[in-house]
Parts: C-alpha cells; sequence; structure tokens
C-alpha cells in the first residue's frame, strides 16, 4: 500500500470527524448514524447522487414502502432524514486523497480540500451495460441489470437476459419465477457458469439458450418490445420479441481511486475483516456494494452504511 501521496496545493479546510465518500443506501444511512450520534457528518455525493437506485423506477422490496417507492424519491427520503439529524451533504467528488495518516486529506473535484478523521467509502459499484445506446434510452422501462430488483414487474412475459457466468445463470432462474420464458444469449458454445448452476439452467423448462450470439440492439419507442440478435458465426440476423431485457455480465466496484491504499480482491472490492466495515488502514471504513459483491440489495448496503457508521464512532471514541 502506498505511503504518502503527491496533492496538488491546495489548502484543507479544518477538519471534521467523518468524511462519507458517495451517497446511495449506504451512504446516507452511514450519514443518519453518524448524525444521530452527533458527529456532524460531511458527504460528497459523488458523480451520480443517490447511486444506482437513482435509474431504477419501481422500488418495492425496501421495507416501510407498503405501496413501493420511485428508485430517485427513496434516496431524496433517505438524504432528507440524514440532513434533518445534521448532516451536511455536498455537491461533488473526491478526486485525489492521502490516507497515509490521520487526519486523513482528502481533495474535492481537484481544487479544493479537507482533513478527515475517519472516512467511510460509499462509492457503490456500477453495472456493466453493453454500451448499445437504446439499452441506455429503455433503462428502467424494460432495461434493467438486477432481475433480484426488477423482476417481479415482468410477470408472465418472455424475457431475455445476456451473460455466461453465474449471476447469469442466478438471474435467470430467478426470472422463471415471473416470466412466461426466459431467453438466455449467450456470445458462445458454452458457459462460463458452474456445473452445477448450468446444470440447473439446462434442466429449467422455461429456459431457453440461444448460442453464438449476441445482441447488437434494444427494440420499442417508449418501452422493450424485442432485441436484435446477431449470430457470431454466420451473421445472420434476427429479431426476438420479449417485454424485458436483463444485463448479466457483471459490476464494476467504483474503488479505482482507493487501489493504491485499501487491500482489495481480484475484482477491486474493498475488502474489510469479518463482522465489521473495518479497512487495513484504521480509520477508514467501506460499506454498501463498494465492498459486497454478494448480494448487492438497498437494504444490505444500508445496512452496512449503518455498521460503518457504529464502527468509525466507536473508533473515534477509542482514539481521543
Amino acid at each position: 500500500m502506498s505511503e504518502s501521496a503527491n496533492l496538488p496545493e491546495i489548502s484543507f479546510e479544518k477538519r471534521h470527524p467523518i468524511v462519507i465518500i458517495g451517497s446511495g443506501p449506504a451512504g446516507y444511512t452511514a450519514a443518519l448514524y453518524a448524525a444521530r450520534a452527533n458527529l456532524s457528518p460531511i458527504v460528497y455525493q459523488g458523480l451520480e447522487p443517490g447511486g444506482q437506485l437513482t435509474t431504477t423506477t419501481d422500488v418495492e422490496n425496501y421495507p416501510g414502502y407498503v405501496d413501493g417507492v420511485m428508485g430517485p424519491n427513496m434516496m431524496e427520503d433517505f438524504k432528507a432524514q440524514a440532513v434533518r439529524f445534521g448532516a451536511q451533504v455536498r455537491y461533488g467528488a473526491v478526486t485525489d486523497l492521502d490516507l497515509s495518516n490521520r487526519p486523513f486529506k482528502l481533495v474535492i473535484d481537484h481544487e479544493s480540500g479537507l482533513l478527515a478523521d475517519t472516512v467511510i467509502i460509499a462509492t457503490g459499484a456500477s453495472a456493466r451495460y453493453l454500451g448499445l445506446e437504446n439499452e441506455q434510452r429503455l433503462l428502467g422501462r424494460g432495461v434493467s441489470a438486477c432481475a433480484t430488483c426488477d423482476g417481479a414487474f415482468f410477470r408472465d412475459l418472455e424475457l431475455a437476459i445476456v451473460g455466461g457466468g453465474d449471476t447469469a445463470m442466478e438471474e435467470s432462474l430467478f426470472l422463471t419465477r415471473f416470466a412466461s420464458k426466459v431467453w438466455l444469449i449467450h456470445r458462445r458454445d458454452s458457459l462460463r457458469a458452474s456445473k452445477i448452476m448450468q446444470q440447473r439452467v439446462m434442466e429449467h423448462p422455461k429456459i431457453e439458450i440461444i448460442w453464438n450470439t449476441v445482441v447488437t440492439d434494444v427494440l420499442g419507442s417508449d418501452e422493450v418490445t424485442g432485441v436484435q440478435l446477431t449470430n457470431v458465426l454466420d451473421s445472420s440476423e434476427r429479431e426476438l420479441a420479449v417485454g424485458g431485457f436483463f444485463v448479466a455480465i457483471g459490476h464494476t466496484p467504483n474503488t479505482s481511486l482507493f487501489s493504491s491504499w485499501l487491500e482489495m480482491d481480484d475484482l477491486g472490492y474493498i475488502l474489510t475483516m469479518p463482522g465489521s466495515t473495518r479497512t487495513n488502514i484504521p480509520g477508514v471504513f467501506a460499506c454498501g456494494d463498494a465492498q459486497d459483491h454478494v448480494y448487492r440489495q438497498a437494504i444490505t448496503a444500508a445496512g452496512t452504511g449503518c455498521m460503518s457508521a457504529i464502527d468509525a464512532e466507536r473508533f473515534l471514541a477509542s482514539a481521543s
């Protein structure tokens, strides 16, 4: 891990007990708990204020929202509750930092800085997409990267999902609970998933695999009506009518800023000590999808956000 950092020549404002990098369920929950502990947390929202849920329409699986809630509205509720108790939410992103000594130095948008006694990382992860124009245009209107989040909205419809790993297998099987048929599209003639997951998919009566094929377009004006497919062997094309399109080709944790400081797994997720949100640097904590590649749900992100605030509070108490 790095021992020092060459930061730009800027002034650093007074030190704060807790600075939270990132928003979303994890960041805002950490802010709520830290604020109620009278620690006056500062939250930098990052490049995507509110996180992945701001690209989600209806959220029906978060406790307390009986009739469901729009993702952006839910994040505004989280933010307002944290602000009510004294959290200071700021626009801007942390663009550089020095975690070699406490107080830690954070650079904001390359031009200003502040000092932090503890840092909570809640930068989340970003779903990987195919990069198609219509895929992004129809995101939240039939295009999704989370079957667990959105599968229930597609009851009795034929659905398409692209991917070949365990995540794609798990999500395909989950979608069969709602869909009339699931088309699994894979660009090769064999799957990367574990043998047991492959077997479950291949034996499921609702799932049919389309081999050696890529999705080249998502069809529909206001909502998904189908996908354009191209066979990689003979370049033949066809359209497949579906009511929803799921992308299951993985996530990328938004943690590159911390790669020279914190211990991470091979995929870039921050490693935390078992049963906590502590990282390898005392006083630095990680929560939400930046350290969780298993569940990736709003409720689990909020749970680790709570943990990180409590861990930071206890760290400050022991360090004083």
